[in-house]
């Protein structure tokens, strides 16, 4: 249901489902770059333990931050895109 208690139209229900799997997907390519960047040396190279440890700590943490912020982000953006009252439409007066 939406914000006035009528019921989403099959379009409408296809652009959320659309929006959510580009919300997911993008979050979780920005997550694994996040991953990458931060926890990838202590894969990559021989560190000390501790420093490993800690590189991979801090990468998963900051990788789930910016999943979570990426869907978020997309979700919000997408429930308050303006949508034209005539589709095809984009002035008032044409």
């Amino acid at each position: 249901m939406d914000g006035y208690g009528g019921r989403r139209t099959k379009a409408e229900q296809d652009a959320m489902t659309v929006e959510i799997g580009y919300a997911l997907v993008s979050a979780v390519f920005a997550a694994a770059l996040t991953f990458g960047a931060v926890g990838g040396p202590a894969l990559l190279f021989e560190l000390p333990p501790l420093l490993a440890a800690a590189l991979l700590r801090v990468g998963g943490t900051l990788a789930a931050v910016v999943f979570v912020a990426r869907v978020v982000g997309v979700l919000v953006r997408f429930r308050r895109a303006p949508q034209p009252s005539q589709p095809g439409r984009t002035n008032p007066d044409s």
